[in-house]
């Protein structure tokens, strides 16, 4: 497909379609969610958008997540045995997995990695075995997703990340107006660290390994005296070039204070420097 579709027009078909639920979907519901797809493989619609105007630079694209809700809806589960060697899977027949070719440019290094239908992977992008991309997914040119590392569904990567070994960047469709997690340029994502529920990581941040973020997760600024956290209508908020580090905080009320119980929080050691940049060159011998 390669001409652009009428998208406010297909915004409100799917809108429709997904608020008054058919008797049953016709082949023309299937045809125009196989164009919705195509527009998410192409990254030419995505569950969200760089708005300066909102809280965190990123605006949520409600109806696209509405649009891949709609193709579970439309969807029958059907036997994809036999396309990976003799592996057995039962999966919606609206999502197969994602079809490349060598133009395109993507590395799938062989180990069991699976990327689903309805994600957008740019050119450059690295993927090492085994890691999974979920549908929604937006993987910018030049990131590396490193071995057992999870992309969930609408998850915005920028480009020339790395997602390290064993990161988990949570994936949200539902509620439909809920923020997925946003990493900007050139962030640095060390193994075994968590991003959840829309934690926005701004541009050239480095999360060293086991770092946990999600709406609950205070992050401490000891550079610039300051604590960031989510807020009502605000996600967590990481700043651009900030290095963070795993942390604690101890409880300062009973029975905990008593107990001598702290609390998970991630730390602002430094702010990106000649030292940092050193220590991040490796992933370019990868490639």
């Amino acid at each position: 497909m390669s001409d652009t579709p009428d998208l406010l027009r297909l915004r409100q078909i799917i809108e429709h379609l997904f608020d008054e639920k058919p008797v049953h979907y016709s082949d023309e519901h299937r045809q125009l969610f196989a164009v919705f797809r195509d527009l998410l493989n192409r990254g030419i619609v995505r569950a969200a958008q760089p708005d300066p105007s909102q809280p965190g630079g990123w605006r949520v694209e409600s109806w696209v997540k509405k649009g891949i809700l709609l193709g579970f809806r439309i969807g029958q589960t059907i036997e994809m045995s036999g396309w990976v060697g003799h592996s057995q899977f039962f999966d919606k027949s609206t999502y197969p997995l994602k079809h490349f070719t060598l133009a395109g440019g993507v590395r799938i290094v062989p180990g069991g990695s699976s990327i689903r239908d309805g994600c957008y992977v740019g050119r450059g992008v690295v993927c090492m075995p085994p890691m999974f991309i979920n549908v929604g997914a937006y993987v910018d040119e030049g990131s590396m997703i490193d071995s057992h590392a999870l992309v969930g569904s609408c998850a915005q990567i920028g480009r020339n990340c790395h997602i390290s070994a064993a990161a988990q960047i949570g994936g949200v469709l539902e509620p439909v107006g809920a923020l997925p997690v946003i990493a900007e340029d050139d962030v640095l994502v060390g193994g075994n660290c968590g991003i959840y529920e829309g934690t926005v990581v701004k541009r050239r941040a480095v999360l060293g390994s086991g770092v946990i973020l999600n709406r609950s997760t205070p992050v401490y600024d000891l550079v610039r005296g300051t604590i960031h956290r989510a807020e009502a209508d605000v996600p967590l908020i990481v700043p651009e070039d900030s290095v963070v580090v795993p942390g604690s905080r101890s409880l300062t009320s009973s029975p905990g204070k008593e107990w001598g119980i702290s609390l998970q929080a991630a730390v602002i050691v430094k702010y990106r420097d000649a030292g940092t940049e050193a220590k991040i060159q490796l992933e370019d011998l990868l490639r």
